[in-house]
C-alpha cells in the first residue's frame, strides 16, 4: 500500500472533527473521498499533507510514519478553488511555477510538461481571471503536478464547474492514475461521476462505507434502511 492511516483523530478548535479514520491507498489508483458539508474531508487531506496536527493515530508512506516535514516533502495538497485569488495579476504559467517552490526541492516536474498534461499549454500566457472555472481548476492541478510527488491529495477540483468541464477534468484525473500517480479526491458529487473512480470512500467524521463505486451505493443504501445519517 502507498498509504495508510489508521485510527487518525483530529481536533479542531476544540471539537472532535475526525473519528478513527481508517482506510488504504494502493499505489495507481484514484479514489474519491465523499462527504456532506462538514464531514472532515478538507482537514483530513490537511491532516495527511502535514498542514494540521493529528490527535492520535498514524499515517504511514510506504511502511513509514509520515511524519509533517516528509508529508510536505512526499504529498502534494491541491486547495480548494475559493483558497486562491483568482484576480491576482498574474498569468498561468506563472501560478504554476508556483508549485516547485512549494516543494523547493530537486525533482520538480518541469512548467510546460505539467501544463501539456492538464491541456493548458494554449493558454498558458492568459490572466488567471480571463480563464473559466474548468481552465482554473486545471490549473491548479498543474501547479499541484510541478511537486516531485507520487499522492496527490485534491480538494473539492470539480466544485462549481459545469459538467464538461467536470468530465474533461476527470479524464485528466484519469490518466493520472494511468501513468502511476495515486490520488485521493474529495467531493460533494453523489451522482455517476463516481463511477470514474477506482474506490470510494465516504466520510462523515469516520469512515462510513469503503469500496467500490457499486459497494458504496449498496453499502449507503443499507445505512440509510437503518436509519443512519450518510449525507
Amino acid at each position: 500500500m502507498a498509504l495508510v492511516v489508521s485510527n487518525l483523530s483530529v481536533g479542531r478548535n476544540g471539537d472532535q472533527v475526525l473519528d478513527a479514520v481508517s482506510f488504504s491507498l494502493e499505489s495507481g489508483s484514484l479514489t474519491a473521498l465523499v462527504g456532506p458539508n462538514g464531514a472532515g474531508k478538507s482537514t483530513l487531506l490537511q491532516a495527511i499533507a502535514g498542514q494540521l496536527p493529528i490527535g492520535s493515530g498514524t499515517v504511514e508512506l510506504h511502511g513509514v510514519t509520515l511524519l509533517p516535514a516528509l508529508a510536505r516533502r512526499e504529498l502534494a495538497l491541491m486547495p480548494q478553488r475559493g483558497e486562491i485569488a483568482w484576480d491576482f495579476p498574474i498569468t498561468v504559467r506563472e501560478l504554476v511555477d508556483l508549485g516547485r517552490l512549494v516543494a523547493a526541492r530537486p525533482g520538480c516536474c518541469d512548467v510546460e510538461a505539467a501544463l501539456q498534461r492538464v491541456g493548458l499549454v494554449g493558454l498558458a500566457d492568459r490572466r488567471l481571471d480571463q480563464l473559466s472555472g474548468g481552465q482554473q481548476q486545471r490549473a491548479l492541478l498543474a501547479r499541484t503536478l510541478v511537486q516531485p510527488a507520487q499522492i496527490l491529495l485534491l480538494d473539492e477540483p470539480c466544485a462549481a464547474i459545469d459538467p464538461p468541464s467536470r468530465t474533461a477534468l476527470l479524464k485528466v484525473m484519469g490518466q493520472l492514475r494511468d501513468a502511476g500517480l495515486t490520488l485521493l479526491v474529495s467531493s460533494h458529487d453523489w451522482g455517476l461521476d463516481l463511477d470514474a473512480y477506482d474506490r470510494v470512500l465516504v466520510l462523515d467524521r469516520t469512515v462510513l462505507a469503503d469500496g467500490t463505486p457499486g459497494q458504496v451505493r449498496q453499502a449507503l443504501g443499507d445505512l440509510r434502511v437503518g436509519n443512519h445519517c450518510c449525507g
